[in-house]
């Protein structure tokens, strides 16, 4: 069970440049990972995590805003956020 959250140097600082309500949000979502398990936190509706395709497929990603979306990878146990990236309406 996954419930260990890493996030990569290059996602920290991607952070830094979010409204903080989104940086607020990926770290409550990371507490509740490590609390109850990345399968159950799939579970809530609001995050919206899902599979990606194409050149990102064996990458997920979760909603912490209508306009930013958190990418990340499982490895060995543990859940790493790889980036957090802006999201234009034209872009989906």
């Amino acid at each position: 069970m996954i419930r260990s959250v890493v996030i990569a140097e290059s996602a920290q600082k991607q952070l830094r440049k979010v409204p903080r309500y989104v940086a607020e949000k990926l770290a409550d979502w990371a507490l509740a990972v490590e609390a109850y398990g990345l399968d159950e936190i799939r579970k809530v509706p609001g995050y919206h995590d899902e599979s990606l395709k194409g050149k990102r497929a064996g990458q997920r990603s979760i909603r912490l805003s209508r306009a930013y979306r958190a990418i990340y990878i499982i490895s060995d146990r543990a859940l790493e956020f790889v980036s957090v990236e802006e999201v234009h309406k034209h872009d989906y």
